[in-house]
């Protein structure tokens, strides 16, 4: 899985389920400025990834990867489990 394309885009989040069959729910999560108070808000969105060997675990930190649509919602695939 190492010898992906590097202009694809990668982004890092932590596996909130895998009750589906080779299916993990991927929550990101990043920090934007508020127009008008000048506050952080953490905004998180969920995205749905292939893991082709069910390997990853709830809790896990991840990065996936974009890849071609594989079904209605999965757009994104597994590339590693951080340590």
């Amino acid at each position: 899985m190492e010898n992906k394309k590097n202009y694809k885009r990668k982004l890092s989040g932590t596996v909130i389920s895998n009750k589906c069959n080779k299916t993990i729910t991927v929550s990101v999560s990043k920090k934007i400025k508020h127009a008008r108070y000048d506050k952080y808000v953490s905004i998180s969105k969920k995205y749905y990834a292939h893991d082709e060997i069910n390997s990853a675990k709830i809790g896990d930190v991840v990065t996936i990867i974009e890849s071609k649509p594989i079904s209605k919602l999965k757009r994104w695939e597994l590339y590693r489990t951080e340590k």
